[in-house]
């Protein structure tokens, strides 16, 4: 499989109902899907990608989660508001923090995010407390994203009018104290391995690089990068 070919890999994947759904706001976004509900299992909450913008939710990464269940984890699937649906900065913000609050209320958690979300796993993981972070191809350092434009200004779209980049740019937030572990494609089209790359070498998280796989792989469960997740996951703890 190229790095062309992961994103419609990825999105052919068949929709997994979840067991579970919880409301965590009256916006029909803020909802939280769960799998694997039931025994003493890992807790994960997962944060979708999609560079904030509503066109993207999060049907695309609920067979990883309903894969991640099957191999013995708890996983709680976030929406939150997004850039064009009532999101961006704070809501979107405002979102996650909740729903990382909210998602399993005082018991140990640790946060997957994918691009987007891998970046407001980071956030979310410099204001809280969790087990463990991984982070897949994390938009990780939003100044340099903004310099660069990514996917067509995706950064500025956020941060809107009135968001300070400060105050949710990984990079210069307080550190993460929780064992953090990013994966990162050297053929990644979406985001560069260089915003990974920075982050790592700022912030002491691990970095691991997949070389030749893109930007998706590791989500999709059968792949050969999906062992790749499983490891990270283990060792993020």
């Amino acid at each position: 499989m190229t790095p062309e070919e992961e994103e419609a890999a990825l999105l052919a994947l068949p929709p997994a109902p979840p067991e579970e759904t919880l409301r965590y706001g009256p916006h029909p976004s803020q909802v939280i899907d769960y799998y694997g509900l039931g025994g003493a299992r890992r807790r994960v909450t997962v944060l979708h990608g999609g560079f904030w913008r509503e066109a993207y939710d999060r049907t695309h990464l609920s067979p990883l989660a309903a894969e991640l269940a099957r191999r013995g984890f708890a996983v709680a699937l976030v929406e939150y508001r997004r850039v064009g649906g009532g999101g961006g900065w704070p809501a979107t913000f405002d979102d996650v923090a909740r729903a990382v609050a909210t998602a399993w209320g005082d018991a140990d958690q640790a946060l997957l995010g994918h691009s987007a979300g891998g970046q407001l796993a980071l956030w979310a993981a410099a204001h809280g407390e969790v087990t463990g972070v991984v982070a897949v191809s994390p938009v990780a350092d939003l100044g340099y994203a903004l310099e660069l434009g990514l996917s067509d200004g995706a950064v500025a779209e956020l941060l809107g009018e009135g968001g300070e980049l400060a105050s949710v740019d990984p990079m210069r937030l307080p550190r993460v104290t929780a064992p953090t572990v990013i994966l990162h494609g050297t053929d990644d089209l979406d985001v560069p391995v260089e915003i990974s790359r920075r982050y790592a070498v700022a912030c002491g998280a691990r970095l691991r690089e997949l070389a030749g796989v893109g930007h998706y792989a590791p989500l999709i469960p059968g792949s050969a990068a999906f062992p790749e997740l499983l490891a990270a996951l283990a060792d993020a703890r």
